[in-house]
């Protein structure tokens, strides 16, 4: 053997025994840890976990571990919380403890690692709370936010008019409208469906969303101020990226499911007929009078789980959980679909029913399992928003259309991804007036 080529090859050998010691102790951690299964250095438990399903892995792995285990991605640290008690008492009993944001490095790219989504520390907390100020005094969840809704939702009923019963994909119809929402609210005007501005914006938040669902890249690292203007637009840019996307799924997968269940879309439409009626529009003061209405709404919610792991949360310091001891900046995944998905609080969750919301009675039944929005100190900033325009949405386009698939409704496939995010599969329908 050559000098130059025993060299090499020693080199190398000491490279990876250095990567292999360092990916190692950075696993073992420090404390009790909670258990899980066995880790290899450098991939951690990429050979035990199914990529394409981790929810179903997660599950899987807490059926042998219990509510709180541990697994890693790569040489990254994760602690799972799993079932309804395990979520809460970390979110919101020892919320301080658990409300930074954990590594996400796709968006960590996106945002620099700052604003709303992925910010940590005091910064976060700052903007958090300018973020809430500035958006109730623009009108968000208030009388003002329901008339752009319902602004919107009549421009959403003449597009849909104009396809005169040919099929039609609804992925942009229902992105342009609730985008146009957060216009009204943000900039005080809508824009037309056709307005370059608007299309640039809308495709920026499509690629937003293909980019958010690819595997994980490399950081930047940005120690700019968070209320220089620059900060500010990208800020904004949040709340078009955070509440379009989320909103105009759910929608989507709304549509799909009540397709697959035209007997529950007929129970919709007459409680429609008998609270509304064809002639007036819909408002928010109607929802307490239509309990299978905000049933359908709540069940697509918990049924379509959005986030199955939730947004990756990441512990403020050495946190003593359970019985257990977290060393600070671990990542957690807070798993909302095991608190969607109990079997105890929602019978055959599995199945898409409307009745896990409705009392022996058929009045609206609440439940302290639904948290699509999470919940504690990083839930969803425009939960009441996104409430307010899925009922008023998708009763509006209900109130005006029967919804038709282009094959039989036994054969629609309502299986959603479930990488991270359950994004609805394309699909075409077509809107008949009634």
């Amino acid at each position: 053997m050559e000098p130059l080529e025993a060299t090499t090859i020693f080199l190398a050998v000491c490279i990876s025994c250095l990567l292999f010691l360092s990916a190692w102790k950075k696993m073992s951690g420090s404390g009790k840890l909670p258990p899980g299964p066995i880790a290899f250095p450098i991939i951690g438990n990429a050979l035990q976990l199914n990529m394409k399903n981790l929810p179903q892995s997660v599950r899987e792995l807490s059926e042998k571990y219990g509510p709180v285990f541990t697994i890693y991605l790569g040489s990254e640290r994760v602690v799972v919380l799993y079932g309804q008690e395990a979520v809460k008492e970390a979110l919101i009993d020892q919320g301080d403890e658990f409300s930074d944001r954990g590594r996400m490095p796709v968006f960590e790219r996106l945002t620099d690692k700052k604003g709303i989504p992925m910010g940590n520390g005091k910064p976060w907390k700052q903007l958090r709370q300018f973020t809430l100020t500035t958006l109730r005094d623009f009108g968000m969840g208030k009388k003002s936010s329901e008339e752009r809704i319902l602004e919107e939702a009549h421009f959403l009923v003449e597009r849909l008019k104009n396809t005169h019963r040919r099929p039609f994909d609804p992925t942009l119809f229902l992105t342009h409208a609730v985008a146009n929402v957060i216009c009204s609210i943000v900039f005080g005007d809508r824009f037309d469906y056709e307005d370059e501005k608007f299309v640039t914006l809308i495709n920026l938040i499509m690629e937003s969303r293909k980019i958010q669902r690819s595997p994980w890249t490399e950081e930047q690292h940005n120690r700019q101020s968070e209320f220089t203007t620059e900060s500010l637009l990208r800020r904004t840019l949040d709340l078009f990226f955070a509440g379009t996307g989320t909103t105009s799924d759910t929608l989507k997968h709304g549509l799909k499911l009540l397709m697959k269940y035209p007997e529950i879309q007929e129970k919709v439409h007459e409680e429609i007929d008998c609270v509304i009626g064809r002639s007036r529009r819909p408002c928010i003061g109607d929802r307490t009078q239509m309990p299978y209405t905000d049933a359908v709404v709540h069940e697509t919610q918990r049924f379509i789980s959005l986030a199955p792991l939730g947004i990756p949360r990441a512990v403020t310091r050495d946190t003593c959980f359970r019985e257990y001891i977290i060393p600070k900046g671990t990542t957690i995944f807070p798993v909302l679909q095991s608190v969607l998905y109990d079997s105890k609080e929602f019978p055959n969750p599995e199945q898409f029913n409307p009745g896990h919301f409705l009392d022996e009675n058929g009045a609206f039944k609440k439940s302290d399992f639904f948290m699509p929005f999470s919940i504690g100190k990083r839930s969803c900033l425009g939960e009441a928003l996104a409430r307010m325009e899925l009922f008023l949405l998708l009763t509006t386009v209900l109130q005006n259309f029967t919804l038709k698939p282009l094959i039989d409704h036994k054969d629609i496939d309502i299986t959603p991804m479930t990488l991270t995010s359950n994004a609805p599969m394309s699909y075409q329908l077509i809107v008949i007036p009634r």
